[in-house]
């Protein structure tokens, strides 16, 4: 089946949907915000801030040198190629398929970010009382909940183990 098949563009639909949402809210902080202000939008737990990671997920790798940029460029290639390859093979039910592609955006934002700025812009900053999540982006939000729905496409379309098919042929 054809990646272009009709029934499949509204999965590719939303990849491009984020990519595009990711990049005009980043491109907007960009344009509003210095480097580290932040803007309390509830205040004690919510604000908008300008920051940057270098790393992954977590600020992993964050302080690498370098070479984790072309790293995380590689990598984010291979899983966005080896996805795009699973959605047009089918090889999700529903739920990994638009998992597959929410990771595929948000994926695709972060690398344009780390071409143009040479790392990833974070904006959203949640904290409270002795404690902060690392802040992150649209991009960020897109690949989690596109992370959490392939697991959930794992348990519901358990595909049987190489061993479970060989003993079904022996019967």
């Amino acid at each position: 089946m054809s990646s272009t098949n009709p029934s499949k563009l509204r999965y590719w639909l939303l990849a491009v949907g984020a990519v595009i949402l990711d990049q005009i809210t980043k491109s907007a902080v960009l344009a509003k915000f210095e480097d580290y202000e932040r803007l309390g939008i509830i205040p004690g737990f919510f604000d908008l801030t300008l920051v940057y990671n270098t790393g992954a997920a977590f600020s992993f790798l964050a302080t690498a040198g370098g070479w984790q940029k072309y790293f995380f460029i590689v990598l984010a290639a291979i899983v966005c190629l080896w996805l795009v390859n699973a959605v047009r093979k089918n090889e999700f039910g529903p739920w990994g398929s638009w998992g597959a592609v929410m990771v595929i955006g948000g994926a695709v934002g972060n690398v344009i970010d780390r071409f143009i700025h040479g790392k990833v812009v974070d904006f959203l900053l949640f904290y409270g009382e002795g404690w902060a999540y690392p802040a992150f982006n649209v991009a960020d939000s897109f690949i989690c909940v596109g992370a959490v729905l392939l697991v959930i496409d794992g348990f519901i379309n358990k595909r049987p183990s190489e061993k479970e098919t060989a003993e079904g042929r022996e019967q």
